[in-house]
């Protein structure tokens, strides 16, 4: 029972499925039929709206076709009103708003370029050869803004204005009127080291406000290709006014037959200047033209190296003309320190001149400078050579009676007392042609300028008759080099050996005046031996006659030695005290020896004249130069 009632089951379910896929197969087949007859009936909708897609799809095309017509026609019409607007603006020219101005000719160029780009459009070239016409007459007129505000605002820097841009130290006194004084080298040292760290302002050449607007103005020219209208214009202008402010400073074009001409003291006075010319020039104006050239032509390279060189060509020309006449002109001994003045100017000014004129445009100039450098150095080093010469052989004959200094000696004394203000100087030039040591070098010239005195004191010396005023004249002027090499910076390149070797040459002359002029009169008091009436062994009447020798000797060295001059106290009073230590002592002993038979004889005065005392006294009045009336 239990079996079948399970299988009955299973039947009553299996038939309920049949019967449920049934209704399900139905329903898919009437849906089919239903979504069969929606696709027919789409596709002939679709068929009947495809031509109303296409008139729709034309006229969405016809609309947007016309937008941009519009849109373009608009941009078009709106160029042709900033060109409008702009040719009115180039019409009232750039004097009311050059800032205006300016923006009109970019406006100008921005249409040819826009109408160059729409070549479709009819009108295209008439437009672009109107706007062309436009930017020539444009351009032109900014050419002569830009002569006209550079010729206005451009005017030569007056001298007070460039003194008071130089440092206090390099400024001139009123009462030297714009005249350095480069030639006095006192404290040299100090100088060139406030030299170093001085400060030096460039005087304004163009107001500030300006240079951006002719900056803006030489933009458009070249952009209108018109550099060398541009360049001929600042150069013409910029140059003169240069020129013209040197001229005003003082500086003038000279040739070397101008400076062979002219007498010393004005010659050197003009040397002096050029050297604070030169100052003012390379550190002021050419710094200050350099610096608004910079600024009218920057990002255009060429040209602002062109020009700078062009301006200052006929300056820096000017400049060195002088510097070359001076050292092509004929040499002299006085000329060497001028000629170590100009030389160290044309050292200090160098990185100045190497910075400024660094572009190779300005290459002829930077050579020029250097050229003339050298020049300087090479004359400086000739007459050096010269001097030493001149100083061998110099045959003036001038003669001191007195047996004094003589003027050649403190004339070359003083001369390398100047050389070595010029120490540092002179390094750098003999390192121009010798890469040897300049100490070495500069103690080796000292050297051969002092043996070359030495040489020709002993040529002078034998010009004297008496041979005890060789020996002072000698011993006077080696003790004047000595002493003044001593209290010199000459003594460190000689050095202390050279100082002992001439001191003791000086002491040899000293004894070999001592010798020469008192051997014969030490002769008399010297010889008291032997016996007699006072146990010499000498009769009165000699004895008599030894007085009277020693008298006249005496009295002749007195009256022409107290003619003589010793000019050093210390060395004067040292020779006196060498005679009188010989002198004294043997003439108490004289008179000791001798004066008893003297004085109980008749007029013993007559051949005792003079005390030991009074010998000391007269003896206190040699070497003082003193004239025969004097004495008397």
């Amino acid at each position: 029972m239990g079996i079948p009632q399970a299988m009955d089951a299973l039947r009553e379910k299996a038939a309920f499925m049949r019967e449920s896929l049934h209704k399900s197969q139905t329903i898919t087949d009437n849906m089919v039929a239903i979504l069969g007859s929606f696709d027919h009936r789409l596709s002939a909708l679709e068929t009947a709206m495809r031509p109303t897609q296409i008139r729709t799809h034309s006229i969405r095309r016809a609309h947007e076709n016309i937008d941009k017509t519009l849109k373009s026609a608009e941009v078009i019409l709106g160029q042709f009103d900033l060109t409008r607007k702009a040719e009115a603006k180039i019409l009232r020219g750039p004097h009311e708003d050059l800032e205006s101005y300016l923006e009109a000719i970019d406006q100008l160029r921005a249409n040819v370029c826009f109408f160059s780009s729409k070549k479709s459009f009819k009108s295209s070239d008439g437009i672009i050869n109107h706007a062309n016409n436009l930017l020539a007459k444009a351009i032109s007129k900014l050419e002569d803004e830009f002569r006209q505000l550079l010729t206005n605002y451009s005017k030569p820097v007056e001298p007070d204005l460039l003194f008071d841009c130089l440092p206090n130290s390099l400024r001139p006194s009123s009462a030297s009127s714009g005249q350095q004084g480069d030639s006095g080298k006192s404290n040299s040292n100090n100088q060139n080291k406030s030299l170093e760290t001085a400060v030096y302002i460039p005087p304004i050449l163009i107001p500030p406000r300006l240079v951006p607007l002719l900056h803006d103005l030489a933009q458009q020219m070249v952009q209108a290709n018109h550099q060398q209208q541009l360049f001929r214009i600042y150069r013409d202008i910029r140059a003169a006014v240069l020129e013209l402010s040197l001229k005003k400073l003082g500086v003038e074009r000279l040739s070397k037959d101008d400076v062979q001409k002219m007498q010393w003291e004005v010659l050197e006075a003009k040397i002096a200047n050029w050297i604070h010319y030169m100052r003012i020039a390379v550190k002021l104006l050419f710094a200050g033209e350099k610096k608004i050239c910079d600024k009218i032509f920057d990002g255009v390279d060429n040209l602002r190296s062109q020009c700078f060189a062009e301006v200052t060509a006929n300056s820096v020309a000017m400049l060195l003309s002088f510097g070359e006449a001076i050292a092509k002109s004929k040499r002299s001994p006085e000329k060497l320190f001028v000629l170590l003045d100009m030389y160290e100017i044309m050292r200090e000014v160098q990185p100045e001149v190497e910075i400024l004129f660094g572009s190779e445009a300005c290459i002829e100039v930077r050579e020029a400078a250097l050229s003339l450098a050298k020049r300087l150095a090479q004359t400086a080093q000739e007459t050096f050579v010269d001097f030493e010469e001149a100083v061998e052989k110099d045959a003036t004959k001038t003669a001191v009676l007195d047996g004094t200094v003589h003027p050649l000696t403190s004339y070359v004394i003083n001369y390398v007392k100047f050389l070595y203000d010029y120490q540092s100087t002179l390094k750098q030039l003999f390192q121009e042609f010798d890469a040897s040591d300049p100490d070495a070098q500069l103690a080796s010239v000292t050297t051969r300028i002092m043996q070359a005195l030495q040489n020709n004191l002993d040529g002078k010396s034998k010009q004297y008759k008496d041979p005890a005023l060789t020996q002072l004249f000698l011993m006077n002027n080696i003790h004047y080099i000595v002493r003044s090499v001593r209290r010199s910076e000459a003594k460190d390149m000689l050095g202390d050996d050279w100082v002992q070797i001439h001191r003791r040459i000086v002491q040899q002359h000293a004894n070999q005046y001592k010798r020469v002029s008192w051997a014969k009169c030490l002769t008399v008091p010297g010889n008291s031996s032997g016996g007699g009436v006072d146990g010499s062994g000498l009769s009165r009447a000699m004895i008599k006659d030894r007085f009277k020798t020693f008298n006249l000797q005496f009295e002749e060295l007195h009256q022409r030695q107290s003619q003589w001059t010793v000019p050093d106290s210390e060395l004067r009073e040292s020779l006196r005290l060498a005679v009188a230590e010989v002198l004294l002592p043997a003439y108490r002993s004289f008179i000791k020896r001798f004066g008893p038979a003297i004085e109980n004889g008749k007029n013993p005065q007559k051949y005792i004249r003079y005390t030991p005392e009074d010998l000391e006294h007269m003896l206190g009045e040699f070497f003082e130069g003193k004239t025969y009336e004097q004495k008397r």
